[in-house]
């Protein structure tokens, strides 16, 4: 007498493929939406690294031109530093200097002192409009 034995089956059922289907359904979209999230909070710290390094990469030139034997205090003026609309390196971002003389309260006119603040605008990854902004005060002396 011989018994019959019962063929193991090696396989998915029709009902695990479909269960794993929809925890794959599931589970992926959040994930990736975790993953493009990441990806964006590490691309804006650089990009405003870089505004910032560019920011002060220009004030850096208006205070040598303040320092300087032969420009000097009067030499520093808006004028004098035009409005990069695409500053050469760096594709995508924008400085403007803007240089208002001052009295000793640095708010009302008068002379002697000039705030200067310089700007540099890009955009985000996502489209949105940045601005970094650098800020100091040169005095006549």
């Amino acid at each position: 007498m011989t018994k019959m034995r019962r063929k193991s089956s090696h396989g998915f059922t029709l009902i695990e493929t479909i269960i794993a289907i929809v925890i794959l359904a599931i589970a992926v979209p959040p994930l990736l939406l975790a993953v493009q999230s990441a990806h964006q909070d590490r691309v804006t710290p650089v990009q405003m690294s870089t505004a910032r390094w560019l920011a002060v990469e220009k004030m850096e030139d208006v205070i040598a031109d303040r320092n300087s034997a032969a420009r000097g205090y009067d030499w520093v003026e808006t004028s004098r530093y035009p409005e990069q609309a695409s500053v050469p390196g760096f594709a995508g971002y924008g400085r403007t200097v803007e240089i208002n003389e001052t009295g000793p309260d640095l708010t009302s006119p008068g002379t002697g002192y000039k705030v200067v603040t310089v700007r540099v605008s890009w955009s985000d990854i996502n489209g949105t409009p940045r601005e970094y902004a650098l800020t100091t005060v040169l005095a006549e002396y």
